[in-house]
């Protein structure tokens, strides 16, 4: 059986599968400590659209299975998204401050202990909602389900608006599409953004893989069939922000993803 290390991510196409994505992944960003214990890591991914909104993208790695973090910030407004805040809520809080920008919205992709647990600290601390799609709300009700019982505790969380597929939302002046796409979780999600070309998709698609689908609730079957359908369609320039490892793009991932 798999254990922590491999909490999210399906590894059984061997090690030539391996390789391959380890070339195509994209690695162009620095690494920094967030702390001496090392359980956060620091990256930077900086974009800028002239023609429609500015965008930067900081990306982290938090919390025991070394989830991506992400703050989407719009540049001319100052305001912040934050999402999948899974651990490491004070050392966040202080790049947040650090940052000078106003956070708005936590988007959570799914609600797995990795990617849900420090997201109240920081709803309550900055005084926001925490979104999520309808179908994962007994993901964070379950201990089962949102697998804090791998870490030996029995724990739940909470959001405060749960979102429909296709629901197009406004936040931040980013124009965000949800893309309900469950398999690994019964609500697992993306968060669209089309003006700016990117797409945040959590543990459903990673680059050169997708995610487990042998926890309770999970569909290998539905995971496959919304992947291709819903976010394989999308533009091949699209980047792709996955719930850990590497970015990657809809090119890369119809070139070269074995499951699709």
């Amino acid at each position: 059986s798999r254990g922590l290390g491999d909490v999210y991510k399906r590894q059984d196409k061997g090690s030539s599968g391996e390789a391959q994505t380890d070339r195509k992944c994209n690695r162009r960003r620095e690494d920094h400590r967030l702390n001496p214990g090392g359980s956060c890591v620091k990256h930077i991914k900086y974009k800028e659209y002239t023609h429609m909104v500015n965008m930067k993208i900081d990306h982290f790695v938090v919390g025991p299975v070394q989830t991506n973090c992400y703050f989407v910030t719009n540049i001319k407004t100052k305001e912040m998204i934050i999402i999948d805040p899974g651990a490491c809520a004070n050392q966040l809080a202080k790049k947040v401050d650090e940052s000078g920008a106003k956070p708005v919205a936590i988007l959570l992709t799914h609600g797995h202990f990795d990617h849900a647990t420090d997201a109240k600290p920081l709803a309550d601390r900055y005084g926001i909602k925490i979104y999520i799609h309808e179908a994962d709300k007994a993901t964070l009700d379950d201990p089962q389900l949102n697998v804090s019982y791998m870490m030996g505790q029995s724990k739940t969380f909470y959001a405060d608006v749960f979102l429909k597929d296709k629901q197009e939302i406004d936040i931040a002046g980013f124009h965000i599409v949800v893309l309900h796409t469950p398999g690994h979780t019964p609500g697992g999600c993306c968060y669209y953004f089309p003006y700016e070309d990117v797409i945040f998709t959590g543990d459903s698609l990673f680059c050169g893989s997708i995610g487990r689908t042998d926890f309770k609730g999970g569909s290998m079957s539905d995971l496959v069939r919304t992947v291709k359908e819903k976010i394989m369609t999308l533009p091949e320039h699209t980047e792709v922000y996955p719930g850990h490892n590497d970015t990657t793009t809809i090119e890369n991932e119809r070139m070269y993803n074995p499951y699709l």
